[in-house]
């Protein structure tokens, strides 16, 4: 019987996984797996994941003693997925907008050769599909 991981040789730095809080976990886990097409998997102590697909998982913890901080949470998905995403925030009834700010309600943006969108999670955060990489100089 293993106790310990297998260790597996990395050869870049990548994000494995992030505590997100949230006033009630499972709302707010199964809320971004809907928009995205995933699944929520099974509760990880106090954390319930929602895996990203690339080896990455969301970890929603849930904070009911004090105020949940926005954050902001930003995905690169398929351009071919784009459409059902913002098809699903529809049917969730969910307003989506072409900025970060929430100024141009039930639009998308255009940047950098792509499509995206801003959305908020039931905790508040501030969720971003998008289909191209920012570009940075």
């Amino acid at each position: 019987m293993q106790t310990t991981a297998p260790h597996l040789p990395t050869t870049a730095v990548r994000l494995d996984h992030t505590a997100v809080l949230a006033r009630d976990r499972r709302l707010s886990a199964e809320f971004l797996a809907a928009v995205l097409g995933l699944a929520v998997g099974a509760p990880f102590g106090p954390f319930l994941p929602v895996d990203l697909g690339n080896g990455v998982t969301l970890d929603y913890y849930e904070q009911r003693d004090e105020p949940v901080q926005p954050q902001h949470y930003a995905f690169l998905v398929p351009d071919e997925q784009f459409d059902g995403m913002i098809a699903r925030l529809d049917a969730l009834g969910v307003p989506y907008y072409a900025d970060p700010h929430h100024g141009e309600p039930g639009r998308i943006n255009r940047l950098f050769g792509g499509r995206g969108a801003y959305f908020a999670d039931p905790s508040g955060h501030n969720m971003e599909i998008m289909t191209r990489p920012y570009v940075r100089p």
